[in-house]
């Protein structure tokens, strides 16, 4: 039976799994802050699915539920028949701004005696709980095809969908939108992006605590419908405008050869603990979605908290698991997603506690012809474990190492040369016997510091979040060029610019899938703010006058990505192997220091790395070349000696430490090599240079 509110010829099929339920009540509202119109007692039950069937309603109609069970929650029965709550399946959802968690709240805590129990609460919280909203399906999708970029050609681009648009300076007719975002989509394609991963789009959970400290849920993370695009980026209050807007996105980006991935939060839901709002699930079947543990006299008192939120949903139960696979199989045909990147990933794969890539979860996902070409990307850490390299085949992984190897090189410090060229190659000691497209790259993303404050803090500055600087990592690889935060020193200034290309020059040089942090081409910032998930204004937004203030910038980083696109060996599909297995000292990679020597891997004081491809050796690449690279993180000119090839001569593409005009040439612009022997190359750069064979007349 198909779960979720049905729109049909005379009405509306409406269907609710709980287990454990012993009355169901469907409440229909005309207004989002109104009374219902009509309360409908659901008596027929089939394998755990209520279902009843209204006549006379369609598309737009306001819903919700009561759910009336047992109260134990030692069990983890906590039904509660005052609290209204979203429909898992529905597809939009409307909400009241005004409502605060304490007219949600299912549960209250109390004393007795010396023990804590709980009750629970019998506030009528329809007036201000979010309302379900029936939709229908149709769309003019203009012929949509999916642009169906391969894993080594993708280039993504992560963002929030608000923030993108909404400051002033982003000049567009309906900021902080679908709408808006759609006006910016030439940007994006000038840029080279060819993947947008969004931020959390499913509609989530505003939090009065921080509304209490005048912040916002900004980053999404506290999802409450899984099917629901989030509401307040529509351009409309119409109740499903929201689908109508998304889907118009997905489609103008299509159009623009641009896939759509989303950024999903199935680990957990905005409901929190047990103490926390009564939403959707928590009310409908709490052990049915939810982990739960507990004392011997009371085994299911408490919410499993693997993911550092409150709760955890349980994947291994067929009710989360049959959730969560319908909602990707929902955004992947109804909304053309083409696909998703796991937040807190392990979650989903857990069985009995213990991870493992067989999971069930995993399992039913590969067996589903509709997802067969779906992008899956892995966050590889939750609270409980990391687990990065041990997801399924297929699966790419954000990788952390990648991350903190190339921050660490890039402000100079000693013995990472070893660390860095692995994971330039791709990190095959960690991906070993898959392929460098197991590997997201990325140096920045929304969690942490920009790529203009990486290099303007040594710390966090994180005040204004109302924790007193607690929260946001503390570690975090960073440097302040000299100068902590703001500064009008000339050569402070120069040298976060030299160093945010050297990091953009790493990003897209490296194997693997890079991932660009949405406004680090133009040095966004976030006033050293490493944790701005609760900054819904000017910290967070993004601030266009940079991108003409750093046009500069701007050009360095297209141009990187078109290099990266026009030269295969730089994304290959196999590992590099070093020397070629029967060809006489031919090589697909080479390693030097700068005397051209074999590095001396264990040599800690080391700041310089140099590597040569040969493209002459990859069967992807129809033409021979090589590019020689030069990593120099020290405080010291170094002159580097070039190889020595019959018929070659080093032409300069890139010099990070030159000035805008010359330090990245377009392709035919070359500038050849003066002395073909060396390379002077500056402190703190990044040197690409192109070896073609010599044109014999």
């Amino acid at each position: 039976m198909i779960l979720g509110a049905t729109p049909v010829d005379g009405g509306v099929n409406f269907a609710l799994y709980s287990q454990h339920a012993q009355e169901v009540y469907l409440l229909l509202f005309d207004k989002p802050d109104a009374q219902p119109s009509d309360v409908i007692h659901v008596t027929h039950c089939t394998k755990n699915i209520w279902h009843v069937f209204v006549h006379g309603i369609g598309p737009g109609q306001l819903y919700g539920y009561k759910i009336d069970g047992e109260f134990d929650p030692a069990k983890g029965l906590l039904f509660n028949p005052y609290k209204l709550l979203v429909d898992p399946y529905a597809k939009a959802i409307v909400r009241n701004d005004n409502a605060i968690d304490a007219d949600l709240v299912g549960c209250r805590k109390v004393m007795k005696g010396k023990k804590e129990t709980l009750i629970s609460d019998h506030t009528d919280s329809s007036p201000y709980a979010y309302k379900s909203v029936v939709v229908s399906d149709e769309f003019d999708w203009e012929g949509d095809k999916k642009p169906e970029i391969s894993l080594d050609r993708l280039v993504i681009y992560e963002t929030h969908l608000k923030g993108f648009t909404a400051h002033h300076s982003a000049r567009v007719e309906f900021p902080g939108t679908y709408l808006g975002f759609i006006e910016k989509i030439p940007y994006l394609k000038k840029l080279g992006i060819n993947a947008v991963e969004f931020l959390p789009i499913h509609a989530f959970h505003k939090r009065t605590e921080l509304h209490d400290k005048g912040l916002s849920e900004y980053w999404g993370y506290n999802t409450i419908a899984f099917f629901a695009p989030e509401p307040s980026y529509a351009s409309s209050r119409l109740p499903s405008a929201a689908v109508m807007e998304f889907k118009t996105l997905v489609r103008e980006l299509h159009k623009a050869g641009i896939e759509v991935i989303l950024d999903v939060v199935y680990n957990h839901t905005g409901e929190m603990d047990e103490r926390g709002p009564m939403l959707s699930l928590r009310g409908i079947d709490n052990p049915a979605y939810y982990s739960l543990w507990g004392t011997a006299h009371e085994p299911y008192r408490y919410c499993v908290n693997d993911t550092g939120c409150g709760n955890t949903v349980n994947a291994s139960t067929p009710a989360a698991r049959r959730l969560i696979i319908d909602s990707l199989k929902y955004w992947v045909s109804e909304m053309h997603v083409d696909g998703f990147r796991f937040d807190l990933a392990p979650v989903l794969g857990r069985e009995g506690g213990r991870f493992t890539n067989e999971a069930e979860f995993f399992t039913t996902i590969a067996a589903e012809p509709l997802l067969k070409d779906v992008k899956f990307i892995a966050e590889p850490w939750d609270l409980a474990g990391y687990e990065l390299s041990r997801f399924p085949a297929g699966w790419p992984e954000w990788n952390d190492k990648f991350r903190d190897t190339m921050r660490k090189f890039i402000r100079g410090d000693k013995g990472e040369v070893g660390q860095f060229a692995t994971r330039f190659s791709g990190s095959s000691d960690i991906f070993h016997g898959k392929c460098p497209a197991k590997t997201v790259n990325f140096i920045t993303c929304h969690d942490g510091f920009t790529l203009y404050d990486l290099f303007s803090y040594n710390h966090k500055h994180n005040l204004k979040n109302g924790e007193d600087n607690r929260d946001g990592s503390s570690d975090n690889n960073s440097c302040n060029c000299g100068t902590e935060g703001d500064t009008k020193k000339v050569s402070v200034l120069a040298l976060r610019r030299q160093m945010a290309k050297n990091a953009l020059s790493c990003l897209f040089l490296s194997q693997g899938i890079p991932m660009l942090l949405g406004g680090d081409e133009f040095l966004r910032t976030q006033q050293g703010n490493n944790n701005a998930y609760c900054q819904d204004n000017l910290i967070s937004w993004f601030d266009w006058e940079l991108a003409l203030k750093n046009q500069d910038m701007l050009d360095f980083t297209a141009k990187l990505i078109k290099l990266r696109q026009s030269y295969p060996v730089l994304r290959r599909r196999e590992f590099f192997r070093g020397r070629i297995s029967g060809v006489n000292n031919v090589y697909d990679i080479k390693w030097f220091d700068d005397n051209l020597r074999i590095p001396n891997w264990n040599n800690f004081q080391s700041k310089i790395i140099c590597a040569e491809l040969n493209a002459a050796v990859d069967p992807q690449v129809p033409e021979h070349y090589f590019l020689f690279i030069i990593f120099n993180s020290d405080d010291l000119m170094r002159e580097v000696r070039l190889p020595e090839h019959k018929n070659i001569t080093w032409w300069r593409i890139i010099d990070t430490a030159l000035s805008a005009d010359s330090d990245f040439l377009p392709e035919g612009m070359e500038e050849k090599v003066p002395e073909q022997d060396c390379y002077n190359a500056d402190p703190h750069s990044v040197v690409l240079l192109l070896g073609k064979f010599d044109v014999v007349s």
